[in-house]
């Protein structure tokens, strides 16, 4: 296995465990009184201030973009802000667990998004997302108590959005630094979120509450958005995708040490498959680059510009 591929899917996992704490922190600041759109809303515009003012003060040369990269950054941060807003909120309908088991199912859309741009999913890439939806239906079906059918469609929407993102930020990410890229997708996320909180919300929980879950929530957004797209990067979007359903098995984990949920003995089973489609990545063959046609081929850098990257203005 090569090195950028090893980074790729270590990169890819340590992005799961973040996103795993995800529904926990974002969950756990709806029950104490923050609104699902201001959730989203300051978890998302913290994230992106924190990551602008690293690259401001450190590393400057990040900061540069091509019109076209940034045109894709803008597209893919729109489309994953409105499927954020779609998730915290479902998130506000639907517990933890749930909520994470029916996001989980979005590897199945990035195979739908790939094959429209022209990249075909090898046999165990099929195998691996069949898996994976079965461990899923295994857990769902497992759960008890009625689900809110409109929190499952919600669910589904943002589930959708955000798998559509990553082939979009992987054609960036063939010519742009992974830093450069989470930073103009996150500054265009908060432009939507932060519209819809202003249009729709603008309210915050009043006396004295807990900020630690919003705060946890930007820390593992910001990590999580890096290791996310240097993941992409190395070993594309759809393993990523695959690798980050991981991130199941930390909020299952999370929610029984923190909200103390538990399994059945049939929706273990469910985690086993999911585990096993993980360690299944490590017999993927490396995706090839794109060659041209594709709904996304107009995301390219002008030929004159150097091929190294980071690359641009470094003074």
């Amino acid at each position: 296995m090569s090195k950028g591929k090893n980074r790729g899917i270590e990169a890819a996992f340590i992005s799961a465990v973040f996103l795993g704490f995800t529904p926990i922190f974002g969950r756990q600041a709806i029950l104490i009184g923050f609104a699902p759109l201001t959730v989203v809303a300051l978890r998302t515009s913290m994230a992106a201030g924190l990551l602008l003012a690293i690259i401001l003060l450190f590393k400057r040369e990040y900061l540069y973009i091509f019109p076209l990269g940034f045109a894709g950054c803008l597209l893919a941060g729109t489309i994953n802000g409105i499927g954020s807003l779609f998730y915290y909120m479902a998130l506000g309908r639907l517990s933890a667990s749930v909520g994470q088991l029916l996001y989980s199912l979005y590897p199945v859309f990035v195979v739908l998004w790939s094959f429209l741009d022209r990249q075909r999913p090898s046999k165990l890439t099929l195998v691996r997302i069949g898996l994976a939806t079965l461990a899923i239906i295994l857990i769902t079906n497992a759960n008890s108590g009625g689900i809110d059918i409109l929190g499952v469609g919600m669910m589904l929407v943002g589930s959708a959005l955000y798998a559509l993102h990553l082939p979009i930020n992987q054609r960036v990410l063939y010519e742009v630094p992974a830093p450069t890229v989470t930073l103009y997708t996150l500054l265009s996320m908060s432009l939507v979120v932060v519209s819809a909180y202003f249009i729709f919300d603008l309210q915050l929980p009043e006396g004295n509450i807990d900020w630690t879950p919003v705060i946890g929530l930007t820390l593992v957004t910001f990590l999580s958005r890096l290791t996310l797209f240097l993941g992409v990067k190395h070993i594309g979007g759809m393993q990523t995708a695959l690798l980050g359903l991981g991130e199941l098995i930390v909020t299952v984990g999370a929610g029984y040490l923190l909200l103390g949920e538990k399994l059945s003995p049939l929706q273990w089973v469910g985690v086993l498959g999911l585990i096993a489609s993980l360690l299944l990545v490590r017999f993927e063959k490396q995706e090839p680059r794109k060659g041209p046609g594709g709904w996304l081929n107009w995301i390219r850098a002008p030929h004159q510009l150097p091929p190294d990257i980071p690359w641009g203005p470094h003074s």
